[in-house]
């Protein structure tokens, strides 16, 4: 297995996470605002994933005994997980509160 993918995926994963409820709130389409639980959901998913493959590429760096590259990347990673966290669940939030304000405006 090329363990260079699964810094490739978080990436991936990672901008899907954030990417996703940034749509949900800035869509004019009624199609994409109705669907805004399914998508924070999916959002919320893929920021679980892209931070769960860390430990797994930490891990192989491990079995490796590239220790150099475990000292190198630790702290990023664990900064940038923490940072994906914080970014994803706010724009989560900002999402669910416009979707509740259109709601309210439609009312």
């Amino acid at each position: 297995m090329d363990y260079g993918l699964l810094n490739l995926a978080s990436l991936f994963f990672g901008l899907v996470a954030v990417i996703l409820p940034v749509v949900s709130f800035s869509a004019k389409s009624r199609r994409i605002q109705g669907r805004w639980a399914a998508m924070s959901l999916c959002s919320l998913g893929s920021c679980a994933l892209a931070i769960c493959l860390q430990p797994f590429y930490t891990s192989h760096l491990v079995d490796i005994e590239d220790w150099s590259a475990l000292i190198d990347t630790s702290a990023a990673s664990a900064k940038i997980c923490a940072a994906l966290l914080g970014v994803t669940v706010l724009f989560n939030l900002l999402a669910a509160g416009m979707h509740r304000l259109d709601q309210k405006s439609e009312e």
